[in-house]
């Protein structure tokens, strides 16, 4: 297969693990095991970007959704007030209801236009497709896990047998099973975060990902077989028009059945991800901010790794493409197939209470801040 985003096809074999790579830095898969060898960067919030944040389009959108929920209830309240044979107090409230409705309407889509007028439109003039396809598109392959033990070796095996993939690197938040035993068994080079959480996990990956020298792109995924190496390809054809392939579980057509995804899951999804395009009207679509499958390019991800906090836990993705478009680092999203998961759900899918408390605390780290969100 020629992949389009390759200048050259690359000459070794990813399953070749012998053969001695120039201008490598190779990582010991047995050296501080149980450490971390790849030092933590300090979160730079310091300095002024480049791109546009569309405030007004994005609190303009929710007072446009208050208004719509606000008008539906007043609507499917006036049956119940008849119900109770039309009290005053009751159908008052019904009609203030429905009447005050209108203004946070109004506000809002006055605030939407304001920014489409003002910024969107001269964002969208300014905008070109980009066609810039990497030199090397051999793959670091980076895993999180937490107690995986039944899905890791699946996983580091799917990712291995791609012939662009260089290695698979698998980091273990303080698994207690045989999660680093089974990835190592496999072919990984593991290693054992001890700072719980998401966040510190993936930010781990990315950071020991970048210490290869070899590879120019860089692929965060987990290791709980919910994703295939398989859309890796999709991946590749994608990445000439951006630094960072996000991809996308929202198509039914890739949702396999009995997957952690429900219905509420996944228009819940939808909705915080057009939030946060709300928040970059102009710059990107996005339908998935929960997703733990994206392709990464190096020099993007060393552009935007001092300004990411280990510290932030299971909202980490969508703090991740929302400090990305700070950044100026260009996101696309990919359709990628979704698969159910092997062993239990220990993240935010758990069931809908959790998604809802979850998806919440996203949504406060897209209108205010996510720094309230970071925990030691």
């Amino acid at each position: 297969m020629n992949w389009p985003c390759c200048s050259q096809f690359p000459p070794n074999s990813a399953l070749d693990r012998n053969q001695p790579w120039h201008n490598v830095k190779r990582v010991n898969p047995y050296k501080n095991r149980f450490t971390s060898s790849a030092k933590p960067q300090t979160p730079n919030f310091i300095g002024r970007r480049n791109s546009v944040t569309t405030w007004y389009a994005l609190y303009g959108f929710l007072f446009v959704s208050i208004a719509l929920f606000a008008y539906v209830v007043g609507v499917a309240l006036a049956p119940l007030r008849w119900l109770f044979l039309d009290p005053p107090l009751f159908r008052r409230f019904n009609e203030d209801l429905v009447w005050y409705s209108g203004i946070p309407l109004v506000v809002g889509t006055m605030l939407i236009g304001w920014d489409l007028f003002r910024n969107v439109t001269r964002i969208r003039q300014a905008k070109c497709v980009r066609d810039d396809p990497p030199g090397n598109c051999s793959l670091t392959v980076a895993l999180t896990a937490y107690n995986d033990e039944h899905s890791i070796g699946g996983a580091v095996h799917d990712f291995r047998t791609h012939p662009l993939v260089r290695r698979v690197i698998v980091i273990s938040n303080n698994s207690k099973d045989r999660t680093m035993e089974m990835a190592e068994q496999a072919g990984a080079i593991v290693f054992n975060e001890l700072r719980q959480g998401y966040g510190a996990c993936a930010h781990r990956a990315l950071r020991e990902a970048l210490l290869f020298e070899d590879t120019e792109l860089t692929v965060l995924c987990e290791g709980d077989l919910t994703f295939r190496a398989k859309d890796l390809d999709k991946f590749l054809t994608y990445i000439p028009h951006a630094d960072v392939v996000n991809g996308s579980r929202i198509v039914e057509q890739l949702q396999n059945r009995g997957t952690q995804l429900s219905l509420y899951m996944h228009y819940g999804n939808l909705f915080a991800g057009k939030m946060l395009e709300m928040k970059h009207l102009g710059t990107v679509s996005l339908t998935d901010v929960g997703t733990t499958y994206k392709l990464c390019r190096n020099t993007a991800l060393r552009k935007l790794m001092p300004r990411l906090d280990p510290r932030i836990n299971l909202e980490f993705n969508a703090y991740f493409l929302d400090m990305a478009m700070k950044a100026d680092v260009r996101i696309i999203e990919c359709p990628v197939s979704f698969h159910p998961r092997v062993g239990a759900s220990k993240g935010g899918n758990v069931n809908n209470r959790v998604a809802t408390w979850l998806g919440l605390r996203m949504l406060f780290g897209i209108f205010v801040d996510w720094k309230g969100f970071a925990r030691d």
